[in-house]
């Protein structure tokens, strides 16, 4: 199905050369091309928005709002349409183990523009809506994703299947506590000690996912060779789980006072929640040292190819640029991990 035709191609001559005017068929191809993860720009836009609106700048927030909405109607739209016309290349992006947890970005979306119109709009019940359309979907991307990939017959092995993208079931799983906590905080009962049993649930639930995929993750990382180009943008993934775990934790502490079951596990919820916030130092940490080693490796391997200088073959000492990274990582992450300690022992 094609929505702008423009038959061809012609051949048009102007006064320097002639130019070749090839069809493009611009939605068929934006479309079949689409990735399931481009629903993390409403969750940036969406964070940084209420970011804004923390901090007092007011008009930015409302700025930033405004074109959340848009993005995420037009996001919709489009992945409607590829569901329509493209549905071998949808549903095998649902079933695969690189593409299949970008479709979870559409959860975290829907519950970060749900929070958006409770806190900025203070439209309670347009939040209710999207916290039913977002449980919905959790339950609908989880558990179809982690089905698929279950039964599937060809799976990749573990260096090939696994990355930074898979918590982003955590961050799905955390957005829908984040926005039942908050609807908590805001509405009366017989709701409120119901939502905040609910924010508990999934809280405790998304963190035993990241404890499930970070000790793969971290198998990868440790037993099987990496490389600087395997360490791609959603490994920072990491931090953004442990992030939206602690601030769901924060949340449920504050709802605590109007829920006695919450109250009686404080001490409980006050020590989860540093340890995520001190696990999240460290995960911070590891990343962006690897990040450096990535880019650093690229630049000498870069400058090997284009002036010939071997810097990864020095006589005797072939590893030896790889080794100074490595230290120069260790010494840095070593000295992270000892001041996230003080930081948590005196803070």
């Amino acid at each position: 199905m094609y929505f702008i035709h423009i038959p061809g191609p012609y051949r048009v001559k102007s006064s320097h050369r002639t130019i070749r005017i090839v069809p493009i068929d611009l939605s068929g191809s934006l479309c079949a091309s689409l990735s399931p993860a481009y629903f993390g720009m409403v969750m940036a836009t969406g964070i940084v928005s209420l970011a804004a609106e923390m901090f007092g700048l007011a008009l930015l927030a409302r700025l930033l709002f405004y074109l959340n909405i848009a993005c995420y109607v037009t996001l919709w739209v489009l992945s409607l349409l590829r569901a329509a016309y493209y549905p071998s290349r949808f549903f095998s992006d649902l079933t695969d183990h690189q593409q299949g947890p970008g479709f979870l970005t559409t959860v975290a979306a829907t519950a970060i523009l749900g929070s958006q119109f409770v806190i900025l709009a203070n439209a309670d019940r347009i939040g209710v809506g999207f916290w039913i359309f977002t449980v919905i979907l959790w339950v609908g991307f989880t558990y179809t994703i982690l089905t698929a990939v279950t039964i599937k017959e060809n799976k990749p092995t573990l260096d090939k299947g696994i990355s930074g993208a898979w918590l982003l079931a955590v961050v799905a799983t955390q957005s829908v506590a984040v926005l039942s906590a908050l609807l908590a905080a805001r509405l009366g009962q017989p709701f409120r000690l119901e939502l905040n049993f609910f924010a508990l649930s999934m809280w405790l639930w998304g963190g035993m996912l990241y404890i499930w995929m970070m000790s793969l993750i971290f198998y990868r990382y440790a037993f099987f060779r990496f490389l600087p180009g395997d360490l791609s943008p959603p490994y920072w993934i990491n931090m953004g789980a442990m992030a939206i775990s602690t601030l769901a934790g924060a949340q449920l502490i504050m709802n605590a006072p109007a829920a006695p079951y919450l109250e009686s596990l404080l001490p409980f919820l006050k020590a989860v929640h540093r340890v995520l916030l001190g696990n999240g130092h460290l995960v911070d940490s590891q990343v962006a040292d690897t990040g450096v080693w990535r880019h650093v490796c690229d630049f000498l391997w870069n400058t090997t190819r284009s002036t010939g200088v071997q810097f990864f073959h020095w006589g005797c000492m072939p590893r030896a640029p790889y080794q100074l990274i490595n230290a120069m990582c260790r010494i840095s992450s070593n000295s992270c991990r000892r001041f996230c300690w003080l930081h948590l022992s005196h803070g």
